[in-house]
């Protein structure tokens, strides 16, 4: 079983991506905080991670430029899924480190197919 960090603060999206994720055989676990996923990131190896931008703190943008200056964390794959969607967000997000970038609110049935999309996988 394929582990994912999702960093996520908020109770409800978490349970939701959890959920779309389980239910495709990944192990997913959880950071509330940059911080604490970078750690997670670092001590974990996960297969992707899964990043809110809107973070407390430390904000998902520079949680992924923490995970990606270090040598575990350059070649993880980060998914951004935030509810920035103005111009010139997806380039920022991006330019950030993150691989793809998923707008909120997510749809739990398509989630993990958009997932394997950016990851350049077939779904499962």
């Amino acid at each position: 079983m394929k582990k994912v960090l999702v960093i996520e603060d908020n109770e409800d999206n978490l349970r939701i991506v959890t959920y779309a994720l389980n239910r495709d055989g990944y192990q997913v676990i959880s950071a509330k905080d940059g911080v604490e996923g970078v750690n997670l990131a670092l001590k974990e190896h996960p297969y992707f991670i899964i990043m809110d931008i809107n973070l407390p703190g430390v904000d998902g943008l520079e949680t992924t430029r923490r995970i990606r200056s270090t040598e575990t964390g350059v070649a993880v794959p980060i998914i951004a899924v935030t509810s920035y969607a103005m111009t010139g967000d997806r380039e920022r997000i991006l330019s950030a480190g993150c691989n793809g970038y998923i707008e909120k609110p997510i749809d739990p049935i398509v989630f993990v197919a958009q997932i394997h999309g950016i990851l350049g996988e077939p779904h499962r």
